[in-house]
């Protein structure tokens, strides 16, 4: 069965009226943001709450849009303090409740305040943890085995510079071994020679 439609009329109950603005401002600024991105649009969309808070969102810059939306309907510019500390007043609030969320998103992440979570919130938190660390796992086992393989290649490196270095030690030793042979050799020559003079002398 599909939806049934909603009649559109103001919602008497304060609860369910506060619930119904929010889902709703989100799924417009959800709305607005597509637009701005597919159509590559100018968008500027501003929402305040029963209460007075203000909800905006701009695709550019917020004045630039509402100073060409005055020019574009013959409406004159308006450069008023008081027009200007309410945009600012709406981004700090923004600011602000986006700092607040993220906060408690990262006490859910460390395991604190789950007792104002749903079960269904509860369930979309493990999954998201689930993925994290899988990805922290795959991270440290990637890098990990980049090391493995670094030090692999140092080994081989340092057992060529040994074989090499020991190569040529032996090269030292038969060079030396060489050189002492032929000492002895003219020390033997040179010594019969002196033997041979010496019998010819008597």
């Amino acid at each position: 069965m599909g939806r049934g439609k909603v009649q559109l009329k103001r919602i008497e109950n304060p609860t369910s009226r506060q619930v119904t603005f929010s889902k709703r401002r989100n799924g417009l600024l959800k709305k607005a943001y597509e637009l701005s991105v597919l159509c590559d649009a100018e968008v500027a969309l501003l929402i305040f709450s029963p209460s007075g808070k203000a909800y905006q969102f701009s695709s550019h810059d917020m004045d630039g849009t509402l100073a060409r939306y005055r020019s574009d309907v013959g409406l004159p510019q308006s450069n008023h303090p008081h027009s200007r500390a309410l945009v600012w007043k709406s981004e700090m609030e923004d600011m602000k409740r986006s700092i607040i969320s993220l906060d408690a998103r990262l006490r859910n992440f460390a395991g604190e305040d789950l007792g104002l979570l749903s079960l269904k919130e509860l369930k979309q938190l493990e999954r998201q943890m689930s993925v994290g660390i899988e990805r922290v796992r795959s991270k440290k086992r990637r890098i990990t085995s980049e090391h493995i393989n670094q030090l692999k290649r140092k080994y081989k490196g340092l057992q060529e510079e040994h074989s090499r270095l020991q190569k040529r030690l032996n090269q030292l030793k038969d060079v030396g071994v060489t050189t002492s042979r032929i000492s002895d050799a003219n020390a033997f020559s040179a010594l019969e020679m002196a033997f041979q003079v010496n019998g010819l002398q008597n």
